[in-house]
């Protein structure tokens, strides 16, 4: 188990120009009666795209389409000196919203890079009920398009959860706090955490396997999944089991979700030891998980459309423009650019930033740059001013 979790967290130095990650076609299953192998498919048409009803509030800025390659000659730093950030989530104004892990507390980011602490329910403004260990802690956070409301993933003494506030931006702080999700399976290593609206105004929530492999196919268990909750954490109309939350299943750790234009859903996994993976997301697919790490060709199991070595890669979070998903990679200190079309890869993987040490997430900012958070203060080897927020422009 330890060797499984060095795979996708642990970092390891960089050694020049990586070997060319795997592309592969993605194989295709639909969702049926219930959310593990075996189940009847969808359409071709349908892989990867959220269903109808389409209810408000929408993602914050979705209607933002970037596109184009880095900069990395005008990346800059906009936030230096923060611990172990993990996640960030756009506020209609164009600031930012940053989740501090190992703190579990939040940050306000301006545009110009001026940061506030955010005040909770917790002592000291800390999100109250955390219990970081490990990998956990205040994980992943999200809002609604106007942001009245915003949610927080969190490790708790008992399981992961996730908590709706509402947003009160005069003072800088999270109110009215409600528990909407809870017994999301916890561990000191594979908790998930990722957490967005998606296009339809659902919640989507990715789940790690708390180092029970045999949880991520079972229907039975909110492990090794994605989920699909509404807003007060019901299960969403549509899924593809009715009155269950679970969209997809078989995963061993998703860190990274996101979204195309054309409404195509990808998310990043870590593997084990060998291979890391960028899938596209079909409602009630099995993704493999413990039967296969990476390209397997089981049937009634979807292959990922590309792969990496895990020192290459190990990737967290993720963003999606109109032409690429870029990944933030930790072990392989780099963020890396896979070029899509019509909801497919069209070309091999390339590195598009590094030098950064590890990168602990990616998302695109309302001026359609890239934001980066560095992730060196923890299992890294910080330098002076680490974390940070990198902001590195398209062009």
């Amino acid at each position: 188990l330890l060797g499984g979790c060095a795979g996708g967290e642990v970092a390891a130095p960089g050694t020049g120009a990586p070997p060319a990650p795997a592309v592969s076609a993605p194989a295709t299953a639909s969702p049926g009666p219930s959310a593990t192998a075996g189940t009847s498919t969808p359409d071709d048409d349908a892989v990867g795209r959220s269903p109808a009803p389409s209810p408000d509030p929408t993602s914050t800025f979705s209607d933002v389409v970037a596109a184009g390659t880095p900069d990395a000659g005008a990346a800059e730093d906009l936030v230096t000196g923060l611990d172990v950030p993990w996640d960030l989530a756009f506020l209609p104004d164009g600031s930012a919203l940053v989740t501090l892990r190992d703190e579990s507390r939040l940050v306000h980011v301006e545009p110009d890079g001026t940061t506030s602490d955010v005040q909770a329910d917790g002592d000291a403004g800390r999100v109250a009920g955390t219990a970081p260990d490990g990998e956990g802690g205040l994980l992943g956070v999200t809002t609604d398009a106007t942001a009245q409301h915003v949610f927080v993933y969190l490790t708790a003494a008992e399981d992961n959860r996730v908590v709706r506030y509402d947003w009160d931006r005069e003072r800088l702080a999270l109110t009215e706090p409600e528990t909407v999700l809870t017994g999301i399976p916890k561990a000191e290593v594979h908790n998930g955490g990722r957490l967005d609206l998606g296009p339809d105004g659902y919640l989507y929530v990715a789940t790690g396997d708390a180092r029970d492999a045999g949880a991520s196919p079972d229907d039975g268990s909110l492990a090794g999944k994605v989920l699909r909750v509404t807003t007060d954490g019901e299960p969403a109309p549509g899924n593809p089991e009715e009155g269950s939350p679970v969209w997809t299943a078989g995963h061993r750790n998703v860190q990274g979700l996101g979204w195309s234009p054309d409404g195509t859903m990808w998310a990043s996994e870590f593997g084990q030891n060998r291979t890391d993976e960028l899938n596209v997301l079909t409602p009630g697919a099995d993704y493999g998980w413990p039967q296969v790490e990476g390209v397997g060709g089981v049937a009634d199991l979807v292959d990922p459309v590309a792969t990496w070595d895990t020192d290459d890669a190990s990737p967290s979070g993720i963003a999606v423009t109109a032409d690429a998903v870029y990944l933030a990679a930790l072990q392989g200190e780099r963020l890396w650019r896979v070029p899509v079309d019509g909801g497919a890869v069209s070309g091999e993987p390339e590195v598009a930033l590094d030098g950064y040490g590890r990168l602990r997430h990616v998302e695109v900012a309302p001026d359609g740059s890239l934001w980066l958070l560095t992730s060196n203060t923890f299992r890294g080897d910080p330098r002076d001013g680490d974390d940070r927020i990198v902001r590195v422009p398209l062009t």
